[in-house]
């Protein structure tokens, strides 16, 4: 792997960085307070080609890569995590898309969440009383004539209310995992109700929303891949997911580090700036350490899906490893800024919040043990 960006690489990232500091950046703590969903900005981001990184050009996508649309997820992250989680979700639906669609498919949806038009996608998995375990999935889909008939409940639905496409799973058959098929359902559509938003302690601009599908009919070609393949889908969406989660918990824990650095220079104690004292100082060093591994954690794992390479593992470790770092960090940064952390005129508390829902959604720490666990034992098989 060359630690050197590439040109395109290189553009990607310098994209999204102006485009997080100059669009996104000077609304992230109004739009937090006031749990406001920016739609304004998606389409922006399609027009720079952020919500479509790895998608070929002629659906509209910037077809630069994995490890790219890393370090987009990172810039914008640092900017804002409730913005880069709906753009993460995006990116993994159109990928998804792109991947198992038809052409047909590929040619209406992916050009549409590559472009904004959608404004967003949204991912439709998690249940009420199935969260870390897909098999436990309740939502049906029943075919009549040329029609899929969905019914029943989602929850934890990122930009549920806002999406102009989903990918839904639903039950086609009793037959535990091999018995779950996915879909693509537009938003809008007859019998797709949106339930309240949930109000969270973190990433409060972003929508998340239950859905509940009453006899809601969609065409029969809007089936994602074969009848029976939607727990191979989702297994596949989510190793890719695990690495836009990393990449974010990568963005927020490079902003927390830098405003600390910013702080204690500035604040001064006992006739000298905060910086100048050891314990602090230390303090940093441990934070920069962890942030650097967890971004070489992300990177190789965003290099060997780039390269059509195993890489279930290696998403997994750069989940664990990026979304708990982000929590220490995020924490030594409340910490280093003392009760000035502990109020929102300081952006380190909504760092810290945002914070702590990465070691839960994507698949929570214990099921990245158990993924890298899984794939660890294989290799002595």
């Amino acid at each position: 792997m060359n630690l050197e960006l590439t040109e395109t690489q290189t553009l990607i990232r310098d994209t999204a960085r102006k485009f997080a500091k100059e669009r996104v950046a000077p609304r992230a703590r109004t739009i937090d307070r006031e749990e406001y969903f920016p739609t304004e900005l998606f389409k922006e981001l399609g027009e720079v080609g952020l919500l479509g990184v790895n998608i070929p050009a002629r659906y509209g996508g910037s077809e630069a890569g994995v490890v790219s649309y890393a370090l987009a997820m990172m810039e914008v992250s640092a900017a804002c995590a409730s913005t880069s989680v709906a753009m993460a979700v995006t990116n993994m639906c159109a990928e998804l898309i792109n991947a198992y669609g038809t052409d047909a498919q590929r040619e209406k949806f992916v050009t549409k969440l590559a472009s904004g038009e959608a404004i967003v996608g949204s991912f439709a998995l998690s249940e009420p009383h199935a969260g870390s375990d897909p098999g436990a999935l309740l939502t049906s889909a029943v075919r009549k004539g040329d029609k899929w008939v969905l019914n029943g409940s989602k929850q934890w639905i990122t930009s549920g209310a806002y999406a102009g496409v989903m990918v839904v799973w639903a039950r086609t058959s009793p037959a535990g995992n091999k018995g779950l098929s996915a879909f693509i359902v537009e938003g809008g559509t007859k019998g797709l109700i949106i339930g309240k938003h949930e109000d969270k302690m973190g990433l409060r601009a972003s929508n998340t929303v239950s859905l509940t599908f009453e006899d809601c009919e969609i065409p029969a070609d809007q089936i994602l891949g074969k009848e029976g393949d939607g727990f191979k889908l989702a297994m596949v969406a989510l190793d890719g997911g695990r690495i836009g989660i990393a990449s974010q918990a990568c963005g927020v824990a490079r902003a927390a580090l830098d405003a600390s650095v910013r702080y204690t220079k500035d604040r001064k104690a006992f006739g000298q700036a905060v910086a100048e004292f050891q314990a602090p100082r230390f303090m940093m060093a441990d934070m920069k350490v962890q942030l650097a591994a967890a971004e070489l954690l992300t990177f190789r794992a965003a290099h060997l899906k780039e390269n059509g390479k195993p890489f279930t593992r290696e998403a997994s470790m750069a989940k664990l490893y990026a979304s708990e770092m982000a929590n220490r960090v995020c924490d030594k940064a409340v910490q280093l800024h003392g009760g000035y952390g502990y109020i929102d005129e300081f952006p380190v508390e909504r760092y810290f919040r945002d914070a702590r829902v990465q070691t839960i959604y994507e698949g929570t720490s214990e099921i990245q043990r158990m993924v890298i666990a899984r794939e660890t034992f294989k290799l002595f098989s």
